[in-house]
């Protein structure tokens, strides 16, 4: 059975030690997807904009800043010194396709990193619509890979034929 690293022999919560761990190239991928609905589909593909200004390119920002305060939100994450972080917005459909690459050379893993900098973009994306549509879905938000570290490199199941 495995074991909950983030709690001591006493069940008290504590932050991994990873201080004996080499720093190494760390990649991580994640995506969050929102159905929109046709309505704001077509506004986003036409204009790019809402009454509150460029959506794609506030998501943008508001994702690297999520990336960048992963550890002030999440409480057992380390802070890691981020290499880069990316985000693109694709339309497919009604839907939003919002892929978050985050680098390092660290201790440890930049996934949480990813994972943040997705569900913020999309959460910002849906702050910048509401007044278009409050029926859009944050549908997913998951780790599509990850490259380097102690545990290898890791691509979702689903998606191993798939393109995102």
């Amino acid at each position: 059975m495995a074991e909950f690293t983030h709690l001591s022999d006493s069940d008290l919560p504590k932050m991994v030690d990873v201080s004996h761990k080499m720093p190494t190239e760390r990649t991580a991928v994640a995506v969050s997807r929102i159905q929109l609905g046709s309505e704001l589909a077509k506004m986003l593909k036409d204009t790019g904009s809402t009454k509150k200004g460029p959506v794609f390119q506030t998501a943008v920002i508001a994702g690297i800043q999520g990336a960048k305060k992963t550890s002030e939100l999440i409480p057992m994450c380390h802070p890691l010194p981020l290499s880069s972080v990316s985000i693109d917005i694709s339309l497919q459909g009604e839907a939003a396709i919002i892929k978050a690459t985050a680098k390092t050379t660290a201790l440890t893993g930049v996934e949480m990193e990813a994972l943040t900098a997705a569900s913020v973009a999309a959460l910002t994306l849906y702050d910048m619509c509401k007044s278009v549509s409050k029926s859009m879905v944050i549908e997913s938000t998951f780790l599509l890979e990850k490259k380097g570290g102690k545990s290898g490199d890791f691509q979702h199941p689903s998606q191993t034929n798939q393109k995102i």
